[in-house]
């Protein structure tokens, strides 16, 4: 008995002492790989140990290094709807199944980008149309880390049914559905967004680093952890007291007088600088995208200047850390809002136009919500038209579907007598203002203050004057957190705000 049990004992330690073949975190059944592109396999095993990974008729081995990562690259295959097996065998044998394959998004932010279906207009029509079997999506579950991880959790890949797509993405679902409806193949969106996040928070420490907005940004964190521990414990004094009230509040049926408070930012928050890079985006590289989807910039709005610092500098460290060049990266221009706390109710027009710092890397484009926000709501409800204008830059930029893409983009001003001429690019189509005046115009003087300002549509330009203004040397348009922007182009794309001026 003694020796059976020892014998028992012994195998116990055997096995667990050699470490399963494990994937990466995407590669769960029903996923979507990228069609037409090289597929990197990855995951862990013991050191030393041959792995080989099958797929789609391709087989291919690898032995483990040291640290036990493995990855292989297998060879492009094109779009297939066909449930394909993705099998990896080591000492263990691991099986995804229901692969498809076609175009894979990788979408990011904060609360706009991740705000669900069931929650955008006409969210009961919406959900029970959705019968795309060929489009599906993946959440990265909310973690956040201290250093890269190598894994992430999720609820897995769903399809877009009317049961599972009330919780998928919105702007990422209509995209896919504007894209799948045009290409006719499988459709991958990978969802890692958190609400409320600083875009800080989703940079790596090398990029983040390297800006000149790190000192700032450090400062600000080293001084949220000096005040850390006091204020975490009045939150626990007060949270108690506050439970206790509603208890009490619960009982009497009546409402809780006590303000439930707030936990405070600190270790293991959303806030910590790199900590959703680290365990929300580091895990899925170097996973193979067509592309990136970025809508974020209502946690930076009060601190414009670092955002333009801090934008660029986070599309090439994600660039870099995925290995796959210039990948596509389309973001969304903050839509109108009044900022409760804004006196100068400027400091959104000035997060936008940092927002645009971004353009001047390739392969970066903007998708404007300019004219489809609510003041009083800064989640606005119409995310198919945000997903549709992102769904243009993809079919135009990506997959070579001629068509506009981009309304009026300022290019310069020019002075005539007492008016200035704005010039545009992308009005091939021409100016329109829906047989209204164009709105929200200023121009200004030597003297630096703006008055309100009307204008002439002329071919392609701008003419516009105020009589307050006799030698105009400044003009603006949309300048404002939450302007009435209706200058679009023919194809009834929005005008950029801008201002020609930089004071």
């Amino acid at each position: 008995m003694n020796h059976l049990r020892f014998l028992s004992c012994a195998l116990s330690l055997v096995s667990l002492a050699r470490a399963d073949v494990t994937l990466a975190p995407l590669f769960r059944d029903h996923a979507v790989m990228q069609r037409d592109m090289a597929l990197p396999i990855w995951g862990r095993a013991d050191a030393g140990e041959h792995v080989t990974v099958t797929f789609k008729g391709q087989t291919i081995g690898t032995t483990t290094p040291a640290d036990g990562r493995w990855i292989v690259y297998l060879d492009e295959v094109p779009a297939s709807a066909e449930p394909a097996d993705l099998v990896v065998t080591g000492k263990n044998s691991v099986t995804v199944s229901d692969i498809l394959v076609g175009e894979v998004w990788l979408v990011s932010g904060q609360s706009n980008m991740e705000w669900p279906v069931s929650k955008a207009n006409d969210a009961a029509r919406e959900m029970a149309g959705a019968q795309f079997p060929l489009i599906r999506h993946i959440k990265i579950d909310r973690v956040v880390g201290t250093a890269p991880a190598e894994t992430a959790t999720s609820s897995g890949w769903l399809s877009a049914t009317p049961e599972t797509v009330g919780d998928f993405s919105a702007i990422a679902y209509f995209f896919a559905r504007d894209l799948h409806r045009k290409l006719g193949v499988p459709i991958g969106i990978v969802n890692s967004s958190w609400g409320g996040t600083p875009i800080e928070a989703w940079m790596d420490d090398r990029a983040l680093r390297g800006t000149a907005a790190f000192p700032a940004v450090d400062a600000r964190w080293q001084k949220v952890l000096a005040e850390f521990p006091e204020k975490q414990a009045k939150y626990l004094t007060d949270h108690a007291s506050w439970e206790k009230a509603e208890a009490v509040a619960v009982a009497n049926h009546t409402k809780n007088p006590v303000v439930q408070p707030r936990a405070p930012v600190g270790p293991g928050t959303p806030y910590v600088p790199s900590g959703l890079y680290n365990a929300m985006i580091a895990p899925l590289q170097p996973w193979a995208l067509r592309g990136m989807l970025w809508y974020q910039g209502e946690g930076n709005w009060a601190r414009p200047g670092e955002y333009a610092e801090l934008f660029p500098a986070m599309i090439r460290g994600w660039r870099k850390n995925w290995g796959q060049g210039n990948v596509p990266f389309y973001f969304v221009q903050l839509a109108a809002f009044n900022q409760p706390d804004d006196t100068t109710r400027r400091g959104w027009a000035l997060l936008r136009e940092a927002q645009g710092q971004a353009q001047l890397l390739p392969a970066v484009e903007v998708a404007t919500a300019i004219d489809i926000g609510d003041p009083s709501n800064i989640h606005p409800r119409n995310k198919q038209e945000v997903g549709r204008r992102l769904a243009l830059i993809a079919k135009t930029q990506v997959y070579g579907i001629s068509g506009d893409f981009s309304g009026p983009v300022f290019q310069r001003a020019v002075r005539e007598g007492s008016a200035m001429r704005v010039y545009f690019s992308h009005v091939t189509t021409g100016l329109i203002s829906y047989d209204k005046p164009v709105q929200s115009l200023e121009i200004a003087g030597a003297d630096r203050k703006f008055f309100p300002a009307t204008a002439k549509i002329e071919h392609s330009t701008l003419l516009v004057t105020s009589p307050s203004v006799r030698e105009p040397v400044a003009v603006r348009y949309a300048w404002s957190n939450a302007p009435v922007a209706n200058l679009y182009s023919g194809a009834g794309l929005p005008a950029l705000p801008f201002r020609s001026a930089i004071w």
